[in-house]
Protein backbone atom coordinates (compact mmCIF):
# COMPACT_ATOMS: atom_id res chain seq x y z
CA UNK A 1 0.00 0.00 0.00
CA UNK A 2 0.54 3.71 -0.52
CA UNK A 3 3.76 4.40 2.26
CA UNK A 4 2.48 7.40 4.54
CA UNK A 5 4.41 9.71 6.88
CA UNK A 6 3.98 8.97 10.42
CA UNK A 7 2.37 11.50 12.96
CA UNK A 8 5.62 13.33 15.02
CA UNK A 9 5.11 13.01 18.49
CA UNK A 10 3.48 16.04 19.39
CA UNK A 11 2.49 18.47 16.78
CA UNK A 12 0.30 20.78 18.25
CA UNK A 13 3.11 22.08 20.10
CA UNK A 14 4.93 22.83 17.42
CA UNK A 15 3.91 26.28 16.53
CA UNK A 16 5.26 25.83 13.16
CA UNK A 17 3.38 22.70 11.92
CA UNK A 18 0.61 22.87 9.61
CA UNK A 19 -2.70 21.37 10.37
CA UNK A 20 -3.83 18.68 7.74
CA UNK A 21 -7.73 19.12 9.13
CA UNK A 22 -8.60 22.19 9.68
CA UNK A 23 -12.05 23.93 10.91
CA UNK A 24 -12.71 27.40 11.74
CA UNK A 25 -15.89 28.96 12.97
CA UNK A 26 -18.01 26.23 12.26
CA UNK A 27 -21.79 25.86 12.51
CA UNK A 28 -24.78 24.20 12.00
CA UNK A 29 -28.29 25.59 12.88
CA UNK A 30 -31.59 23.86 12.96
CA UNK A 31 -33.91 26.95 12.74
CA UNK A 32 -33.17 28.26 16.54
CA UNK A 33 -30.92 25.26 17.69
CA UNK A 34 -27.06 25.42 17.13
CA UNK A 35 -26.16 21.76 16.79
CA UNK A 36 -22.49 22.95 16.37
CA UNK A 37 -21.63 26.64 17.34
CA UNK A 38 -18.50 27.93 16.18
CA UNK A 39 -15.78 25.44 16.85
CA UNK A 40 -12.24 25.52 15.87
CA UNK A 41 -10.24 22.45 15.46
CA UNK A 42 -6.85 21.79 14.01
CA UNK A 43 -6.17 17.78 13.30
CA UNK A 44 -2.21 16.70 12.17
CA UNK A 45 -1.17 14.16 9.68
CA UNK A 46 -1.66 10.51 10.92
CA UNK A 47 -3.52 11.80 14.54
CA UNK A 48 -5.73 9.28 15.81
CA UNK A 49 -7.83 11.75 16.76
CA UNK A 50 -11.47 11.66 18.86
CA UNK A 51 -14.49 13.73 19.59
CA UNK A 52 -15.85 12.70 22.78
CA UNK A 53 -19.25 13.59 23.60
CA UNK A 54 -23.07 12.21 24.80
CA UNK A 55 -26.11 11.99 22.38
CA UNK A 56 -26.93 15.30 21.60
CA UNK A 57 -23.90 16.87 21.98
CA UNK A 58 -23.10 17.50 17.82
CA UNK A 59 -20.13 15.22 17.41
CA UNK A 60 -22.47 13.32 14.52
CA UNK A 61 -23.67 17.14 12.78
CA UNK A 62 -20.00 17.62 13.32
CA UNK A 63 -19.25 14.38 11.32
CA UNK A 64 -21.52 14.94 8.54
CA UNK A 65 -20.29 18.07 8.11
CA UNK A 66 -16.83 16.98 7.66
CA UNK A 67 -17.88 14.25 5.35
CA UNK A 68 -19.73 16.65 2.98
CA UNK A 69 -23.34 14.85 3.91
CA UNK A 70 -24.57 18.35 6.15
CA UNK A 71 -23.79 21.39 4.35
CA UNK A 72 -22.56 23.75 7.51
CA UNK A 73 -24.28 27.14 8.10
CA UNK A 74 -21.02 29.00 8.68
CA UNK A 75 -17.56 28.56 8.82
CA UNK A 76 -14.55 26.61 6.96
CA UNK A 77 -13.42 23.12 6.33
CA UNK A 78 -10.19 22.33 5.12
CA UNK A 79 -7.95 19.17 4.49
CA UNK A 80 -4.63 18.85 3.32
CA UNK A 81 -4.32 22.58 2.41
CA UNK A 82 -7.12 22.43 0.03
CA UNK A 83 -10.96 24.20 0.90
CA UNK A 84 -13.37 21.48 1.14
CA UNK A 85 -16.00 23.35 2.93
CA UNK A 86 -18.53 23.39 -0.05
CA UNK A 87 -17.38 20.42 -1.95
CA UNK A 88 -19.45 17.10 -2.15
CA UNK A 89 -18.82 13.93 -0.63
CA UNK A 90 -17.12 12.22 -3.39
CA UNK A 91 -14.63 14.93 -4.09
CA UNK A 92 -13.33 14.74 -0.40
CA UNK A 93 -9.96 12.83 -0.08
CA UNK A 94 -11.64 10.92 2.93
CA UNK A 95 -14.01 8.17 3.82
CA UNK A 96 -16.58 7.09 6.46
CA UNK A 97 -16.71 3.90 8.52
CA UNK A 98 -20.84 3.80 9.52
CA UNK A 99 -21.65 2.16 13.30
CA UNK A 100 -23.75 -0.23 10.96
CA UNK A 101 -20.74 -1.22 9.12
CA UNK A 102 -23.29 -1.59 5.78
CA UNK A 103 -21.63 -4.75 4.39
CA UNK A 104 -23.35 -6.48 1.44
CA UNK A 105 -24.89 -9.64 2.58
CA UNK A 106 -24.82 -11.34 -0.81
CA UNK A 107 -21.11 -10.55 -2.13
CA UNK A 108 -17.84 -12.29 -0.37
CA UNK A 109 -15.34 -10.63 2.20
CA UNK A 110 -13.22 -9.65 -0.66
CA UNK A 111 -16.48 -8.35 -2.55
CA UNK A 112 -17.06 -6.06 -0.14
CA UNK A 113 -13.27 -4.90 0.39
CA UNK A 114 -13.14 -4.31 -3.66
CA UNK A 115 -16.22 -2.79 -4.24
CA UNK A 116 -15.09 0.48 -3.96
CA UNK A 117 -12.56 0.12 -6.32
CA UNK A 118 -14.48 -1.71 -9.22
CA UNK A 119 -16.79 1.51 -9.13
CA UNK A 120 -14.11 3.43 -9.98
CA UNK A 121 -12.94 0.92 -12.55
CA UNK A 122 -10.06 0.42 -11.07
CA UNK A 123 -7.92 -2.72 -13.49
CA UNK A 124 -8.55 -6.52 -11.91
CA UNK A 125 -4.92 -7.01 -11.35
CA UNK A 126 -4.76 -3.73 -9.19
CA UNK A 127 -8.02 -4.29 -7.55
CA UNK A 128 -6.67 -7.96 -6.44
CA UNK A 129 -2.93 -6.62 -5.33
CA UNK A 130 -4.71 -4.29 -3.26
CA UNK A 131 -7.70 -6.39 -1.74
CA UNK A 132 -4.95 -9.04 -1.13
CA UNK A 133 -3.11 -6.42 0.83
CA UNK A 134 -5.77 -4.76 2.96
CA UNK A 135 -6.77 -8.65 4.15
CA UNK A 136 -3.47 -9.41 5.26
CA UNK A 137 -3.30 -5.88 6.94
CA UNK A 138 -6.47 -6.69 9.10
CA UNK A 139 -5.64 -10.29 9.36
CA UNK A 140 -8.57 -11.55 6.97
CA UNK A 141 -7.06 -13.56 4.38
CA UNK A 142 -8.25 -16.71 5.54
CA UNK A 143 -11.55 -15.55 5.56
CA UNK A 144 -11.95 -13.86 1.99
CA UNK A 145 -14.12 -16.23 0.61
CA UNK A 146 -16.75 -16.16 3.46
CA UNK A 147 -20.16 -14.68 3.45
CA UNK A 148 -20.88 -11.47 6.34
CA UNK A 149 -23.41 -14.26 8.13
CA UNK A 150 -20.36 -16.89 8.64
CA UNK A 151 -17.98 -14.67 10.34
CA UNK A 152 -17.80 -12.73 13.67
CA UNK A 153 -18.64 -8.87 14.93
CA UNK A 154 -15.33 -8.49 15.21
CA UNK A 155 -14.08 -9.40 11.65
CA UNK A 156 -17.18 -7.75 10.30
CA UNK A 157 -15.67 -4.40 12.14
CA UNK A 158 -12.41 -5.44 10.33
CA UNK A 159 -14.11 -5.92 6.96
CA UNK A 160 -15.76 -2.55 6.99
CA UNK A 161 -12.62 -0.90 8.27
CA UNK A 162 -10.77 -2.41 4.77
CA UNK A 163 -13.18 -1.32 2.25
CA UNK A 164 -13.07 1.80 4.19
CA UNK A 165 -9.08 1.91 3.85
CA UNK A 166 -9.00 0.21 0.33
CA UNK A 167 -9.29 3.77 -1.82
CA UNK A 168 -6.50 4.79 0.27
CA UNK A 169 -8.16 7.92 1.92
CA UNK A 170 -6.19 10.67 3.05
CA UNK A 171 -8.39 11.17 6.65
CA UNK A 172 -10.74 8.05 7.70
CA UNK A 173 -14.34 9.40 9.64
CA UNK A 174 -14.86 6.42 12.27
CA UNK A 175 -18.77 6.98 13.45
CA UNK A 176 -19.08 4.84 16.90
CA UNK A 177 -16.90 2.41 15.16
CA UNK A 178 -16.12 -0.46 17.87
CA UNK A 179 -20.44 0.44 19.36
CA UNK A 180 -21.48 -3.06 17.85
CA UNK A 181 -19.01 -5.31 19.75
CA UNK A 182 -19.29 -6.76 23.09
CA UNK A 183 -17.00 -5.38 25.84
CA UNK A 184 -14.19 -7.88 25.71
CA UNK A 185 -14.22 -7.83 22.31
CA UNK A 186 -14.16 -4.34 22.15
CA UNK A 187 -11.12 -3.92 24.17
CA UNK A 188 -9.24 -6.16 22.21
CA UNK A 189 -10.24 -4.59 18.78
CA UNK A 190 -9.19 -0.69 20.11
CA UNK A 191 -5.59 -1.68 19.93
CA UNK A 192 -6.63 -3.81 16.92
CA UNK A 193 -7.66 -0.52 15.16
CA UNK A 194 -4.81 1.74 16.98
CA UNK A 195 -2.16 -0.85 15.45
CA UNK A 196 -3.59 -0.94 11.77
CA UNK A 197 -3.58 3.03 12.07
CA UNK A 198 -0.36 2.93 12.71
CA UNK A 199 0.85 1.07 10.04
CA UNK A 200 -1.12 2.68 7.43
CA UNK A 201 -0.08 6.34 8.82
CA UNK A 202 -4.12 7.44 8.04
CA UNK A 203 -5.34 10.50 9.67
CA UNK A 204 -8.28 9.15 11.46
CA UNK A 205 -11.13 11.02 13.14
CA UNK A 206 -13.76 9.19 15.62
CA UNK A 207 -17.06 9.93 16.99
CA UNK A 208 -17.89 8.17 20.02
CA UNK A 209 -19.48 8.58 23.29
CA UNK A 210 -17.90 6.01 25.38
CA UNK A 211 -14.58 6.91 27.36
CA UNK A 212 -12.92 4.17 27.88
CA UNK A 213 -12.73 3.90 23.98
CA UNK A 214 -11.38 7.46 23.07
CA UNK A 215 -8.97 7.27 26.25
CA UNK A 216 -7.10 3.94 24.86
CA UNK A 217 -7.39 5.20 20.71
CA UNK A 218 -6.48 9.06 20.90
CA UNK A 219 -3.58 10.95 20.51
CA UNK A 220 -6.18 13.66 21.34
CA UNK A 221 -9.53 14.04 22.04
CA UNK A 222 -12.08 16.88 22.17
CA UNK A 223 -15.03 16.81 24.52
CA UNK A 224 -18.12 18.37 22.72
CA UNK A 225 -20.83 19.38 24.65
CA UNK A 226 -23.93 21.48 23.53
CA UNK A 227 -22.42 21.68 20.26
CA UNK A 228 -18.87 23.23 21.46
CA UNK A 229 -15.82 21.88 22.90
CA UNK A 230 -15.09 22.08 26.47
CA UNK A 231 -11.34 20.52 26.08
CA UNK A 232 -9.20 19.61 23.19
CA UNK A 233 -6.13 17.92 24.89
CA UNK A 234 -4.07 13.93 25.64
CA UNK A 235 -6.21 11.53 27.20
CA UNK A 236 -3.77 12.06 30.37
CA UNK A 237 -4.80 15.87 30.07
CA UNK A 238 -8.15 15.46 29.89
CA UNK A 239 -8.40 13.04 32.52
CA UNK A 240 -5.30 14.56 34.81
CA UNK A 241 -5.97 18.07 34.24
CA UNK A 242 -9.44 18.54 33.14
CA UNK A 243 -9.90 22.77 32.80
CA UNK A 244 -13.65 22.74 33.65
CA UNK A 245 -16.08 21.39 36.05
CA UNK A 246 -18.24 19.51 32.93
CA UNK A 247 -15.21 17.75 31.61
CA UNK A 248 -14.16 16.35 34.81
CA UNK A 249 -17.04 15.16 35.36
CA UNK A 250 -18.05 13.59 32.05
CA UNK A 251 -14.25 11.59 31.47
CA UNK A 252 -14.00 9.23 34.52
CA UNK A 253 -15.27 8.70 38.31
CA UNK A 254 -14.43 11.62 39.96
CA UNK A 255 -15.76 13.60 43.24
CA UNK A 256 -16.80 17.31 43.15
CA UNK A 257 -16.87 19.66 45.96
CA UNK A 258 -17.67 23.28 45.99
CA UNK A 259 -15.34 25.76 48.01
CA UNK A 260 -14.30 29.12 48.26
CA UNK A 261 -11.85 31.20 48.14
CA UNK A 262 -10.23 32.46 51.86
CA UNK A 263 -7.02 33.85 50.71
CA UNK A 264 -3.66 32.99 48.28
CA UNK A 265 -0.70 34.38 46.84
CA UNK A 266 0.79 34.79 43.25
CA UNK A 267 1.29 30.98 43.36
CA UNK A 268 -0.99 29.45 45.60
CA UNK A 269 -4.57 30.04 46.82
CA UNK A 270 -6.49 29.21 50.15
CA UNK A 271 -9.81 27.21 50.20
CA UNK A 272 -12.59 26.60 52.69
CA UNK A 273 -14.04 23.67 51.75
CA UNK A 274 -17.62 22.69 54.17
CA UNK A 275 -18.20 19.38 52.54
CA UNK A 276 -15.10 18.02 53.60
CA UNK A 277 -14.88 19.92 56.64
CA UNK A 278 -11.27 21.52 55.90
CA UNK A 279 -8.71 24.47 54.54
CA UNK A 280 -6.49 23.30 51.69
CA UNK A 281 -4.17 25.19 50.44
CA UNK A 282 -3.39 24.41 46.32
CA UNK A 283 -0.83 25.88 43.89
CA UNK A 284 -2.64 27.96 41.31
CA UNK A 285 -0.43 30.30 38.78
CA UNK A 286 -3.53 33.07 38.30
CA UNK A 287 -4.66 34.91 41.56
CA UNK A 288 -8.12 34.27 42.91
CA UNK A 289 -10.42 37.00 44.40
CA UNK A 290 -11.25 36.09 47.96
CA UNK A 291 -15.04 34.87 48.25
CA UNK A 292 -14.38 33.54 44.67
CA UNK A 293 -16.67 29.92 44.42
CA UNK A 294 -14.69 27.07 42.99
CA UNK A 295 -15.02 23.19 42.47
CA UNK A 296 -12.39 20.62 43.81
CA UNK A 297 -12.15 17.07 42.49
CA UNK A 298 -10.36 14.26 43.21
CA UNK A 299 -10.06 11.07 41.37
CA UNK A 300 -11.54 7.92 43.51
CA UNK A 301 -8.22 6.17 42.80
CA UNK A 302 -6.22 8.89 43.90
CA UNK A 303 -7.37 7.80 47.76
CA UNK A 304 -6.11 5.86 50.06
CA UNK A 305 -8.26 4.32 52.18
CA UNK A 306 -7.46 2.46 55.77
CA UNK A 307 -8.59 1.85 59.10
CA UNK A 308 -5.53 3.38 60.68
CA UNK A 309 -4.96 7.12 60.16
CA UNK A 310 -2.05 7.75 57.87
CA UNK A 311 1.19 8.68 59.32
CA UNK A 312 2.24 11.36 56.98
CA UNK A 313 0.91 15.06 58.23
CA UNK A 314 0.88 16.46 54.77
CA UNK A 315 -2.44 15.05 53.29
CA UNK A 316 -5.88 15.85 53.26
CA UNK A 317 -7.91 13.43 55.98
CA UNK A 318 -11.20 12.35 56.76
CA UNK A 319 -12.83 9.95 58.19
CA UNK A 320 -16.21 8.04 57.84
CA UNK A 321 -18.18 4.99 57.38
CA UNK A 322 -18.59 2.63 54.54
CA UNK A 323 -21.95 3.06 53.26
CA UNK A 324 -21.79 0.69 49.87
CA UNK A 325 -19.31 -0.99 48.45
CA UNK A 326 -19.00 -3.40 45.01
CA UNK A 327 -16.68 -5.58 43.97
CA UNK A 328 -15.49 -5.95 40.37
CA UNK A 329 -12.29 -8.57 40.33
CA UNK A 330 -9.47 -6.34 39.92
CA UNK A 331 -10.48 -3.25 42.20
CA UNK A 332 -13.15 -2.40 44.35
CA UNK A 333 -15.76 0.37 44.77
CA UNK A 334 -16.23 2.20 47.97
CA UNK A 335 -19.19 4.82 49.20
CA UNK A 336 -17.65 6.47 52.35
CA UNK A 337 -19.69 8.74 54.16
CA UNK A 338 -18.38 11.00 56.16
CA UNK A 339 -19.49 12.98 60.09
CA UNK A 340 -21.04 15.66 58.11
CA UNK A 341 -22.83 13.32 55.23
CA UNK A 342 -21.08 14.19 52.39
CA UNK A 343 -20.43 10.66 50.10
CA UNK A 344 -16.98 10.12 48.67
CA UNK A 345 -16.11 7.42 46.18
CA UNK A 346 -12.63 5.08 46.21
CA UNK A 347 -11.79 2.93 44.05
CA UNK A 348 -9.13 0.43 45.74
CA UNK A 349 -6.96 -2.22 43.66
CA UNK A 350 -7.33 -5.57 44.47
CA UNK A 351 -3.84 -6.69 44.55
CA UNK A 352 -4.34 -9.58 46.62
CA UNK A 353 -6.35 -12.92 46.13
CA UNK A 354 -7.46 -13.06 49.45
CA UNK A 355 -7.17 -9.68 51.49
CA UNK A 356 -10.09 -8.28 53.12
CA UNK A 357 -11.05 -5.12 52.98
CA UNK A 358 -13.27 -2.60 54.34
CA UNK A 359 -16.70 -4.08 54.76
CA UNK A 360 -20.18 -1.99 55.10
CA UNK A 361 -20.60 -0.15 58.17
CA UNK A 362 -16.42 -0.21 59.27
CA UNK A 363 -15.08 2.93 59.81
CA UNK A 364 -12.15 3.99 57.91
CA UNK A 365 -9.80 6.88 57.22
CA UNK A 366 -9.52 8.53 53.51
CA UNK A 367 -6.57 10.55 52.59
CA UNK A 368 -4.87 12.15 49.84
CA UNK A 369 -1.98 13.99 48.49
CA UNK A 370 -2.36 17.57 47.69
CA UNK A 371 -0.98 17.35 44.23
CA UNK A 372 -4.28 15.19 43.29
CA UNK A 373 -6.83 17.86 44.73
CA UNK A 374 -7.61 19.22 40.80
CA UNK A 375 -9.33 22.94 41.11
CA UNK A 376 -11.94 23.81 38.83
CA UNK A 377 -12.98 27.76 38.05
CA UNK A 378 -16.03 26.94 36.09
Amino acid sequence: MEERTPLASTPWLDPDARPFVRIEGLSKHFGDFKAVDAIDLDIYRAELFSILGASGSGKTTLLRMLAGLEAPTSGRIEIDGVDVTDAPPYERPLNIMFQSYALFPHMTVEQNVAYGLKKDRTPGPEIQRRVAEILDLVQLSSHARAKPSQISGGQSQRVALARALIKQPKVLLLDEPLAALDKKLREHTQFELVNIQDQLGVTFVVVTHDQEEAMTLSTRIAVMNEGRFTQIGTPNEIYEHPCNRFTADFVGKINLFEATVIGGGDAEVTLRCEALDCTITLPHAAPLAAGAAVSLAVRPEKIFLAKEPPRETDRTVLRGVVLDLGYFGGLSLYRIETGNGTVIEVSAQNRQRDARGPEWDDEVYLSWDASNTILLGE
